[in-house]
């Protein structure tokens, strides 16, 4: 699964532009990447939000157990790959049917987290169990959230394309020809939401999360350490 998102959505994080800027590296703009998707990878499909938001998948190539899928309502867009143990509990916690899946169930969950608030996104992310990583835009107020599980079963990078949009992917070699040593692991555990403005810990929302450089010989250009705990990275 890929989604790319200009400026106006999510600025660049810091951390990934100086991790560039040490070792240029070719890149390709946002479009360019959505169109290598859709060309490399059989049966995708893409989806254009106005001129800010690019969503791309396919089932191509996936695991059986943990499937890629796509919905949207309201106005809200999601890109789920995983599965959820706690799919059933979490029917009836937000009055879903038996045949909602999990990108229904994160669609309304996000709903219930925007227009029930005061519950911070960590609230809805720590109830999960199970493999996943997801992006969810709300067009109605320019709302990203991300997020993956703890364990990493579902890898998840991000990187800054050459046109400065921000990319997450599932697929890490995807992102390195467009966003060069501008790319990292997204960290397991954590999620990043525009409303709340910062990467953070959903087991630990009040720890810290930086970013250190990474050694010239790897793939990313940093990796996001949560303060207080170990280094938290997905790998495949």
């Amino acid at each position: 699964m890929l989604g790319v998102f200009s400026s106006s959505i999510l600025s660049p994080p810091e951390e990934m532009v100086a991790a560039g800027s040490r070792t240029p590296s070719p890149k390709m703009t946002g479009e360019a990447l959505v169109n290598r998707f859709v060309r490399t990878e059989s049966s995708s499909v893409s989806v254009q939000i106005n001129d800010v938001v690019q969503l791309a998948y396919t089932h191509n190539n996936e695991s059986a157990l943990l499937p890629r899928s796509f919905g949207v309502k309201d106005e809200i867009f999601c890109l789920f790959e995983g599965c959820l143990d706690n799919l059933g509990s979490l029917r009836q916690e937000y009055g879903l049917a038996k045949t909602a899946n999990e990108v229904v169930l994160m669609i309304e969950a996000y709903k219930a987290l925007r227009d029930r608030a005061p519950y911070p996104p960590s609230h809805v992310v720590s109830h999960l169990q199970g493999n996943f990583a997801f992006i969810v835009f709300d067009n109605s107020t320019s709302t990203l959230f991300v997020a993956t599980d703890e364990v990493g079963k579902i890898p998840l990078y991000w990187g800054i394309t050459g046109d400065g949009y921000v990319a997450f992917a599932d697929d890490a070699n995807l992102l390195k020809g467009a966003c060069g040593k501008s790319l990292a692991s997204f960290p397991q555990g954590c999620f990043f939401s525009t409303a709340v403005g910062e990467l953070r810990s959903y087991e630990n929302p009040k720890n810290k999360i930086t970013a250190v450089p990474a050694a010239e010989e790897e793939i990313w250009g940093a990796k996001f350490m949560v303060e207080g705990g170990a280094v938290l990275t997905a790998t495949k």
